[in-house]
């Protein structure tokens, strides 16, 4: 299915073509129906270089929120691997003190 961005270039598309045969149709001299045409395409493009740019301002937009997310899941997992290696320590410490316990009331 279509998004809405895709249905909007469809319509106006459609419009220009519709425009276009329109005009090619219309009882007007050869010039006047070149310089409309000419007018209409300068018009269009200008849109399409806007609609270029919205999308290039969006994708940069997107592309910090993700880095930016992307940096804070990766403070996190940092947090999250120091707080597991001071478990893993202070449980290889105790491991070791109670072998040297054990070992102590043994001999």
């Amino acid at each position: 299915m279509a998004s809405g961005s895709d249905k909007f270039i469809y319509f106006f598309m459609g419009g220009v073509i519709g425009a276009s045969v329109a005009l090619l149709l219309a009882p007007k001299s050869g010039e006047e129906t070149r310089r409309l045409l000419d007018d209409m395409y300068k018009e269009g493009m200008d849109n399409l270089d806007e609609k270029v740019r919205e999308g290039k301002d969006l994708i940069a937009e997107k592309s910090r929120e993700i880095v930016e997310d992307v940096e804070g899941k990766i403070e996190q997992g940092k947090a999250t691997v120091d707080q597991t290696k001071k478990h893993l320590v202070a449980a290889v410490e105790a491991g070791v003190k109670a072998s040297k316990k054990k070992k102590k009331s043994v001999s």
